[in-house]
């Protein structure tokens, strides 16, 4: 675990997981640069990343009753706000209290201060020694023991709301998104479609007339699945109650719908409140039409890179093409190259294995010289008289002793000038 992650508490982690959760964000390192620039606050951080606070309502504001419904379910966001405060008080005071003793200090004179600083050298080491001893073990005992990670199912609180408004309202509903808030983000950014987003609170007073009137209408159903994506989930539930916190809903039946714009999934409308089902027909129908030129402008861009990503990947192909036949034309003259080469190579060896067998012929004839014995007279007694006839038709004549070998006989015709060197 890297240092900067050991210095978050838990609060703060759960604060960075439900940020990523909400928004889609899967880098850890910007989901934290994106809190701490809004001081820690999550509701500001999802806000500024959803671009909120470009967009306003589109119905009146809701009556007093629905308030207060919604006031009582951010009750304990209240509460713990509070705390917030009250843990400021309580450091006000601490920090009051320090300063009054600091100044009583100062006016003990100078052998309270003389005191105090040969106390503080004497127990210096000892407490440096133990500090750095509760360091060490919390150090070890955060390793072994981590802080841990509330569990959440987003996935799961989505089918559950879905299942349980089945089983509430009936099947007769417009197809709901089965995936979690992040993930119903990143379908509609990859498809570039509208997302509306529903926040369900089934003890509101208006929710089971909305539910059953206006969201099982077979106009707005037929509408909202041939043109949006519908992502639905009970603000009873984590994942609910944190795009509740994300959207800032004032009034129930609350509906939002999301469009790619500028690269961001942006909230460019809010309906809230109880609505016929002409009038969710009409208005969806006038939201789409005003923001359809980002998702227009969204798929022009899109269908320019995967044409050029398309033409590049031509050219790509077409260079790869050309460069395996230029490789293989080379790859054919390379091999032609080392034929005449190694032909020329075999036929100067040849020539030199020829030439050296020569001049081995020519050394044995002059050394095989001293071999033939001295021609004997003609009137000498045993003479013999021989006649060879070379290939190329020269006569050899010459006397022999009967006495010599067949060898002597050999030795004159090999070393003859003009034998055959074969």
């Amino acid at each position: 675990m890297a240092e900067h992650d050991r210095q978050l508490t838990p609060e703060l982690t759960e604060k960075i997981v439900q940020y990523q959760e909400v928004t889609g964000t899967e880098d850890y390192n910007a989901a934290r640069s994106q809190l701490e620039n809004h001081a820690w606050n999550l509701e500001a951080a999802v806000q500024d990343h959803l671009a909120l606070s470009d967009s306003s309502p589109l119905t009146p504001q809701p009556s007093t009753s629905s308030q207060e419904g919604h006031e009582h379910h951010n009750w304990d966001t209240v509460n713990s706000r509070g705390l917030a405060n009250g843990r400021n008080i309580d450091e006000e005071r601490d920090s009051e209290e320090r300063e009054t003793v600091n100044r009583n200090s100062n006016q003990g004179g100078f052998l309270s201060t003389l005191f105090r600083g040969g106390y503080y050298l004497l127990t210096l080491p000892l407490r440096f020694t133990l500090s750095s001893l509760t360091s060490l073990f919390f150090f070890v005992y955060r390793i072994v023991y981590p802080y841990p990670r509330r569990l959440t199912d987003p996935l799961g609180d989505v089918l559950s709301f879905i299942g349980e408004y089945e089983k509430e309202y009936g099947l007769q509903h417009p197809s709901f998104f089965r995936g979690s808030y992040s993930q119903a983000l990143t379908h509609a950014k990859s498809e570039l479609k509208f997302l509306l987003v529903y926040l369900h609170c089934g003890d509101h007073q208006d929710t089971p007339v909305f539910c059953r009137t206006t969201l099982s209408d077979n106009g707005v159903v037929e509408y909202i699945n041939n043109n949006l994506i519908l992502w639905g989930c009970s603000v009873t539930t984590a994942e609910g109650y944190r795009v509740s916190q994300a959207l800032r809903e004032n009034a129930y039946p609350f509906l939002a719908l999301i469009v790619l714009r500028d690269g961001r999934m942006t909230v460019v409308g809010r309906l809230e409140g109880p609505i016929p089902p002409e009038q969710l027909t009409s208005q969806l129908q006038i939201l789409v039409r005003d923001n359809e030129a980002f998702l227009v402008v969204a798929r022009a861009e899109r269908q320019e890179r995967e044409l050029t990503a398309a033409l590049r990947l031509q050219q790509d192909e077409d260079y790869q093409e050309s460069l395996r036949a230029d490789q293989e034309k080379e790859r054919k003259k390379q091999q032609e190259r080392e034929e005449v080469e190694r032909k020329e190579l075999e036929e100067k060896q040849k020539v030199e294995e020829q030439q050296k067998l020569k001049d081995n012929i020519r050394r044995l004839k002059i050394e095989m010289v001293d071999r033939i014995p001295a021609e004997p007279d003609e009137s000498s007694e045993g003479v013999v008289h021989i006649v060879v006839k070379l290939p190329q038709g020269t006569r050899l004549e010459r006397r022999f002793c009967e006495t010599d070998s067949l060898s002597s006989l050999y030795y004159y015709i090999f070393c003859h000038p003009d034998s055959p060197d074969r």
